[in-house]
């Protein structure tokens, strides 16, 4: 074929060469500026602009594949409204996940309540989630225009391949619920916020991905905070060294689910919505054998309050909750970012310690609180230094470190029963569990 003459219309074209221009920003840059030829005849690199976050998000959430869409919309917003827009869904997590925490401390360990049924409630909310995602995908297909959810069926095929995902995702939500049953709200961030801790060693264990200095420097902070904490808590005769193994589980959990969450995405089309579809479905089929074997239902038979509207409107409220979470954790991801996602996480947890500590009226001593700030520092200073590598990987990405750098599905959670899920964020070991 000679100087000039490359086709890219297949056999039938006759080495025509056009001049393609996208977007207006010149000729080869639009989707085939890859594969027409240059001056010369030479091949031309593409330069499309890397997907925005908050577009990555928008795909995850509905299983779209096409990159192209509304992401250039919020830049042509005035600065006023995007500032009042981002501080309205801040404050909306905020409330969101503070409300859900004390809401299941409620009903998990309320001595007016008197209900230790933990895995019920973990089981009931995930039904919940369960019928919402059924509910918004009829709703869906019978109003297109007014609501955007994607289209939802039972395949037990789909469910099967993301049976592994669902046995570590029911460890997470159960381990989290435990840890708060048994210890109180105010240390519950400590608990377990070893997450980030994990995320670096199964990164190297099973990823093979090493971490900086500066990163593995600010998980020591976190793992010193983690322990002077445990031993105030012993000083002041509150620990719960149960409540601290189950928020230890919690964290290693929270970390597994990152990683299968990548591995079983491709199998529901890359949707968030059907994950969580599927996550819940066989959470509610493989908890009914545990509530059996526990004697749990011969406990919820026996309970005062069964038939009370008041239980089962807090019940329900809880699951309302464990369900907005993963909306509204995707909503601040989209009008910020994911690095930003995790200051306001490290801010929420720390006004949630505070509103625990004068809501129940604890005392507790200066270490204490010293414990608090170094988990919260370390996990700040972690976000940061490998936020500023991720900087720096793509103003000089090299071929080893481009491959690294694909887009993954970081899920975090919360002491709900469906957990908060961190959305489209890059790279699993960036981002800490900064849900609590």
């Amino acid at each position: 074929m000679g100087r000039g003459r490359r086709g890219w219309h297949g056999a039938g074209a006759r080495g025509r060469e056009q001049e393609v221009v996208s977007r207006g920003r010149g000729p080869g840059r639009g989707a085939a500026g890859a594969a027409l030829g240059g001056a010369g005849g030479r091949p031309v690199r593409s330069r499309r602009a890397p997907l925005k976050r908050s577009r990555i998000l928008h795909m995850a959430l509905m299983g779209a594949s096409d990159p192209t869409g509304e992401a250039e919309a919020s830049e042509e917003k005035p600065f006023l409204l995007r500032a009042v827009q981002i501080a309205l869904v801040v404050s909306l997590y905020w409330v969101t996940s503070i409300s859900m925490v004390f809401l299941n401390k409620y009903l998990l360990n309320s001595p007016s309540l008197r209900l230790d049924t933990p895995i019920f409630v973990t089981f009931y909310q995930c039904l919940v989630t369960t019928l919402l995602c059924k509910g918004l995908s009829a709703l869906a297909a019978c109003c297109p225009g007014a609501v955007d959810f994607p289209s939802l069926r039972l395949d037990l095929r789909v469910a099967r391949s993301i049976l592994p995902l669902s046995v570590v995702f029911i460890g997470m939500i159960t381990f989290n619920n435990l840890c708060l049953k048994y210890v109180g709200v105010a240390f519950y961030n400590v608990g377990r916020s070893l997450t980030t801790v994990f995320n670096v060693l199964l990164s190297y264990l099973l990823l093979k991905q090493t971490t900086s200095f500066y990163a593995l420097l600010a998980c020591g902070i976190i793992i010193g905070g983690f322990w002077l904490g445990v031993d105030q808590e012993g000083a002041e005769g509150t620990l719960s060294w149960t409540g601290t193994v189950f928020g230890v589980l919690a964290s290693l959990c929270v970390s597994l689910n990152a990683i299968y969450t990548k591995k079983v995405l491709p199998a529901v089309d890359g949707s968030i919505w059907r994950l969580t579809f599927y996550n819940n479905v066989n959470a509610c089929v493989l908890f009914l054998p545990l509530l059996l074997l526990l004697g749990e239902l011969q406990t919820l038979r026996n309970f005062s309050q069964l038939g009370s509207a008041h239980f089962w409107g807090m019940m329900t409220l809880g699951g309302l909750f464990g369900f907005a979470i993963g909306y509204v954790t995707g909503l601040q991801i989209k009008f910020t970012s994911p690095l930003t996602h995790n200051v306001s996480g490290t801010a929420k947890a720390c006004a949630q310690t505070v509103l625990a500590v004068l809501y129940y009226e604890d005392t507790k001593s200066f270490l204490w609180w010293t414990s608090n700030m170094m988990v919260l520092g370390g996990s700040s200073a972690y976000t940061w230094v490998r936020g500023w590598e991720m900087k720096k990987v793509q103003e000089e990405p090299s071929p080893k470190e481009e491959e690294k750098s694909g887009v993954g599905v970081f899920c975090c959670s919360t002491g709900s029963g469906n957990g908060e899920q961190l959305l489209a964020s890059s790279r699993p070991p960036l981002f800490r569990d900064a849900c609590t």
